[in-house]
C-alpha cells in the first residue's frame, strides 16, 4: 500500500480508502453484515486506513455495521471519516444531535474526519445562517472531531466560495477522466490544491461504469493500443492517482476480488507515472464514452426514494448499457428483472414509466441529471408489449415460481 500526507495534516493516509456506501447485501437488500466486515477487516489488514461512511448509507445501516467492523483492535488502525446530513439539519443545535449519535453509531469518542456532506451554493448560505461554522470550530474544540471538511457536488465557482468560507484541512470531490470538466472538476482540484487541502476523490470509476470487466468494443480497441495492457479499472485508477493534488481514492469495494485488485494497484500508482502516450489512450477513452453513454448517471441513489417507486439509478445503468453494448434484447430482459418486483421484494413494479413528473428528484440529484426526461427516453428503449413476457423467461431462468 502506498501513502500520502494532506498538506495541513502530517499523518501518513493510504492512497485506497474503503467507501461504505455500497457494501455486499443480501436478497432483501440488507447490509450482509458478516461479509462486509470480513471485507473491511481484510482491506485494513492489507494497509487501508482511511474508511468512509455517512448517516443515509444503506439507509442508516452503514455507521453502525462499520462501528461493528472496527471493533476487536481495528479501530485504532484506521481513520474513520462520516458527514453531517445538511439537508436533514433543522438549526444550529441539530447539528450536535447528529454528531453525537454518529458518535454512538461508530462507537468512538471521535470522527478523525468529519465532512459537510454534499454541499452546492444555496444549502451551504442556509448552513452558515444556522451556525455551521460554530458547530465546526466547537466540534473539534471539543475533541468530537479532529479534521474539518466537506464533500461537493456543485458548480465550481461555489466549490471556489466554499473553499475560501472557512480553514478547512480536506474536501472530498468527483473525480475520475470524464468528469474533469464536471462539478468542481480539475480547475477545483487545483484551486484546493493551492489552498493546501487535501482531496479525497469519490466515484473515480463513475458508479462502476469505468471498470466493466468487458468494456465496449470501442473502449476495448483504445485500451488494446497501450503497450502495457491494463484492465479497465486499473486505468481509470491510475489516472486519478496520476495526478499529485489527490490524497485518498475512494473505492465502493463490495465484491473480495475487487478489494484485492484494488490493492494491488494501490501498491504501484504513484503521481506522475503515466506515460504521454497513456494519458492520450485515456482522453481518447474518455470522448468515446462520452459519445456512447446516455446518461450521466453514477449509481449514487441520492434520488431514492422515488415517490412512485421508480428504480432509476437501476434504469440509467441499463440504458447506459444498452447504448454502450448495443445489445437490446439483453438490455430489456435485464430491466424486467431488476424494475420489476420479482427480486425486489417489493409490491409494485418500479418500472419507468411509473414516473408522474412530480420532479422531487430533480433537487436531489447530485450530477444535475434531467432525470424524468431521461425516464421518458427509458421507457421508449427499455418497455414495450413484451415486458411481461420477458419477466416469466427471466422467472424459468433464476427458478422462481
Amino acid at each position: 500500500m502506498l501513502y500520502r500526507t494532506m498538506p495541513k495534516i502530517k499523518e501518513e493516509l493510504s492512497v485506497l480508502g474503503f467507501g461504505c456506501m455500497r457494501l455486499p447485501v443480501d436478497e432483501n437488500y440488507i447490509i450482509d453484515k458478516k461479509r462486509s466486515i470480513d471485507q473491511i477487516r481484510y482491506a485494513i489488514d492489507k494497509g487501508v486506513n482511511y474508511l468512509d461512511t455517512a448517516w443515509p448509507y444503506h439507509a442508516g445501516e452503514s455507521e453502525p455495521l462499520l462501528g461493528e467492523a472496527l471493533q476487536n483492535g481495528y479501530r485504532d488502525k484506521v481513520n474513520i471519516a462520516t458527514k453531517l446530513p445538511p439537508w436533514m439539519v433543522k438549526d444550529r443545535e441539530h447539528m450536535d444531535f447528529f454528531l453525537d449519535e454518529q458518535l454512538k453509531l461508530l462507537q468512538t469518542d471521535q470522527i478523525d474526519f468529519y465532512l459537510i456532506h454534499n454541499l452546492a451554493g444555496p444549502i451551504w448560505e442556509i448552513l452558515k445562517e444556522m451556525g455551521v461554522l460554530d458547530f465546526i470550530d466547537k466540534a473539534k474544540q471539543s475533541g468530537r472531531i479532529r479534521h474539518a471538511g466537506f464533500s461537493f457536488h456543485g458548480k465550481v465557482e461555489d466549490f471556489k466560495t466554499i473553499v475560501d468560507d472557512y480553514p478547512w484541512e480536506f474536501c472530498q470531490i468527483q473525480y475520475n477522466f470524464l468528469d474533469e470538466d464536471h462539478q468542481a472538476g480539475t480547475e477545483g482540484l487545483q484551486y484546493a490544491a493551492q489552498k493546501d487541502l487535501g482531496i479525497i476523490i469519490m466515484e473515480p470509476l463513475r458508479g462502476g461504469n469505468l471498470g466493466i470487466p468487458v468494456p465496449p468494443p470501442d473502449i476495448a480497441q483504445i485500451w488494446d493500443q497501450a503497450p502495457q495492457k491494463r484492465t479497465p479499472v486499473e486505468w481509470a485508477l491510475r489516472w486519478v492517482w496520476d495526478h499529485p493534488e489527490v490524497t485518498v481514492v475512494l473505492s465502493g469495494m463490495n465484491e473480495e476480488a475487487h478489494i484485492k485488485e484494488n490493492i494491488k494497484i494501490a501498491a504501484q500508482a504513484r503521481p506522475g507515472s503515466l506515460t504521454d502516450q497513456e494519458l492520450d489512450l485515456v482522453k481518447k477513452a474518455a470522448d468515446t464514452y462520452r459519445e456512447l453513454m446516455k446518461v450521466n448517471c453514477t449509481g449514487c441513489e441520492y434520488c431514492k426514494p422515488c415517490p412512485e417507486g421508480v428504480n432509476i439509478s437501476a434504469t440509467f445503468e441499463i440504458l447506459n448499457k444498452l447504448y454502450l453494448f448495443k445489445n437490446e434484447e439483453e438490455a430489456k430482459l435485464m430491466y424486467a428483472v431488476r424494475c420489476s418486483s420479482m427480486l425486489s421484494g417489493e409490491t409494485e413494479a418500479g418500472y419507468a414509466s411509473n414516473c408522474t413528473q412530480c420532479e422531487e428528484c430533480l433537487e436531489k440529484c447530485p450530477q444535475d441529471i434531467p432525470i424524468p426526461k431521461m425516464l421518458e427516453e427509458a421507457v421508449k428503449d427499455l418497455e414495450d408489449d413484451r415486458i411481461e413476457e420477458r419477466i416469466q423467461i427471466a422467472r424459468k431462468m433464476l427458478n422462481i415460481e
